[in-house]
């Protein structure tokens, strides 16, 4: 199983930004995917997870209202649109996979290099 993100940049406060996920190597209509983060000098953080079929989804405290996860299992990809961008949202984001759904790293076995998002005040 390999994992892709991409998306990521260097924006203002405010602004607007969507990661995708891209999974091969798998069928990824049986996997849940997640978004994690890593801000600079401090421990990952769960961000968003959405189930294999998109049946149940959560969110970060921090990013509800803000950030929507999404899917396309046909395009086996799956997508974070951040929105209202804050500094603190800084950080390199990964996607994560497997069979389980959860906020937990421990419960994702496939992981993709990250993508960094930079937000500027």
């Amino acid at each position: 199983v390999q994992l892709q993100a991409s998306g990521g940049g260097s924006v203002q406060a405010g602004a607007s930004l969507t990661l995708s996920c891209r999974l091969s190597g798998h069928t990824f209509g049986a996997l849940a995917v997640a978004w994690f983060r890593r801000p600079a000098g401090k421990e990952r953080e769960f961000v968003a997870a959405i189930s294999n079929q998109a049946v149940s989804i959560k969110y970060a405290d921090s990013v509800k209202g803000r950030f929507t996860i999404s899917r396309e299992n046909a395009l086996n990809t799956a997508y974070l649109q951040m929105t209202d961008l804050r500094p603190e949202d800084t950080g390199l984001y990964h996607c994560a996979s497997d069979y389980t759904f959860g906020v937990f790293p421990d419960q994702y076995n496939y992981w993709g290099k990250g993508t960094l998002v930079t937000v500027s005040s």
